[in-house]
């Protein structure tokens, strides 16, 4: 019988405990093929959607790709910091919202923006003229009756050959992961936004 007053308290027991071994194997699929183009989505309530997809634009950019990005909420108002850069490094950038829809005065033309905002996104998708798009916020769109999600998967799906998509947002609808080839979801662990801190000019945006 353990005596209770000899019981390991949760730190020691942590430390006491043998650590994770590095993999020996590779954990890698054999038969590895180079794709023409992949569709990522980054979804879930975490932070990092937006900032992982300005990643992979970055890279893109280093490989000499042509890269556009379409937000679908932010205005041209915003100009975030990831536009600033992008614009420097000859990245085509549309901010084609309205903002936030809390603060609008008129979801009726919100609607009507987000439909124009999307036909020219997916001209760009289909015109072939890039080899990375990056869709942000396209999933609140659908998930709000404003796009048509068969109109999406039909852009993604039959995009040219060599075009990538990234689409970022929350609660991306099944049927956008289904024709993806990557999907990552960023956990909500903790926010500075649920203390009661603002969002910081160069952390956020």
């Amino acid at each position: 019988m353990v005596n209770e007053m000899s019981t390991p308290s949760h730190g020691e027991a942590a430390s006491s405990t043998a650590r994770e071994q590095p993999p020996a194997d590779d954990p890698r699929p054999e038969d590895l093929v180079t794709p023409e183009s992949l569709v990522l989505v980054h979804t879930g309530h975490g932070k990092g959607k937006s900032s992982a997809a300005f990643g992979v634009m970055l890279r893109g950019v280093a490989r000499g790709w042509r890269v556009v990005v379409v937000q679908f909420l932010k205005s041209g108002e915003w100009r975030v910091g990831e536009e600033e850069l992008g614009r420097r490094l000859g990245v085509e950038w549309h901010a084609l919202g309205d903002g936030f829809t809390w603060d609008s005065a008129d979801i009726e033309r919100d609607r009507r923006t987000a439909a124009a905002a999307w036909g020219r996104a997916a001209a760009l998708v289909g015109g072939g003229g890039h080899d990375l798009v990056i869709l942000d916020e396209l999933t609140y769109l659908i998930n709000w009756g404003w796009v048509d999600a068969a109109g999406v998967v039909a852009a993604l799906r039959d995009r040219p050959r060599h075009v990538s998509v990234v689409v970022t947002g929350r609660d991306a609808p099944q049927v956008i992961l289904d024709v993806a080839d990557t999907v990552t979801e960023m956990v909500n662990v903790k926010h500075a936004y649920q203390r009661g801190l603002r969002a910081m000019r160069g952390i956020d945006y």
